[in-house]
């Protein structure tokens, strides 16, 4: 496995409460950013998608 290169938000203020990302050409890695060492979800890339249009859908 390659070595994951983890982002979080822009609009995540510094020691708040986030999620993580990290992403490769076939999957998408999430994690909490105040467990780094914990475990994360591995998700592919098209429910990341789908995950993400549900979300802004109902934020309309």
């Amino acid at each position: 496995m390659p070595t994951l290169r983890w982002q979080k938000s822009s609009y995540s203020a510094e020691g708040s409460n986030c999620i993580e990302i990290a992403t490769t050409p076939t999957t998408i890695h999430i994690r909490d950013s105040k467990n780094t060492t914990g475990p994360h979800l591995t998700l592919r890339p098209t429910a990341w998608t789908d995950f993400l249009s549900h979300t802004a859908a109902r934020r309309r």
